[in-house]
């Protein structure tokens, strides 16, 4: 099978918005998510966002997350992040994931990623895929539909100029957020597991 033809412009676009992302914190948190108390700085974690392909060698995009303590019950919150309940990349990247699987298979959908500089795994495309996670809002971009999440972050960053840095609250309003996880039926994952999640992506 023919590898699938990518417009190049279109690949800059999705690696210069996954690019900006690199570094942006995120601080705020209202209450606690499971009881509605106050809460206070505990620490910050690092969040793996993203991984592209430059010049042909990986770069991992990452974010700083706040941990809050509740004064109420005592546990242990995220600020509002950009990442869908239960997936370990940021939610732009998800988005790309099931915008692309329309009409694809999972491998495939794999493989344009990588083609495009993302690095997705065939399991976590058929992960994201299925999962019963918002539809996002497209657009037809240099004749390929790309997420309006990745759009909104390229903008963004336009806007920021070369050397600016956007801030935590304009990528989640850019990506749709926050609340996806506070939203979620069963709350997204127990924060026992949230933070060996955590634990995992900081050995990363």
């Amino acid at each position: 099978m023919k590898p699938p033809l990518i417009p190049p412009m279109a690949r800059d676009l999705v690696q210069a918005a996954l690019a900006a992302c690199d570094g942006i914190a995120f601080t705020e948190l209202a209450r606690c998510p499971s009881c509605g108390g106050g809460v206070s700085g505990h620490d910050t974690v690092e969040r793996r966002f993203a991984v592209i392909r430059e010049d042909g060698k990986d770069r991992v995009i990452r974010v700083k997350v706040k941990r809050f303590t509740c004064k109420e019950c005592g546990k242990l919150s995220h600020a509002e992040e950009p990442f869908y309940p239960d997936t370990r990349l940021g939610s732009p990247v998800v988005d790309l994931c099931r915008t692309l699987s329309a009409g694809r298979s999972f491998s495939r959908v794999a493989t344009v990623l990588e083609i495009m500089g993302v690095i997705v795994d065939r399991t976590s495309c058929l992960k994201y895929g299925s999962q019963p996670l918002p539809v996002a809002a497209t657009a037809d971009v240099f004749g390929l539909k790309l997420p309006l999440s990745v759009l909104a972050i390229d903008s963004l960053a336009a806007r920021a100029g070369e050397g600016g840095r956007i801030k935590g609250a304009e990528l989640l309003v850019a990506c749709g957020l926050p609340s996806a996880e506070r939203a979620a039926p069963e709350g997204g994952l127990p924060a026992e597991e949230r933070n060996q999640r955590d634990e995992e992506e900081e050995e990363e």
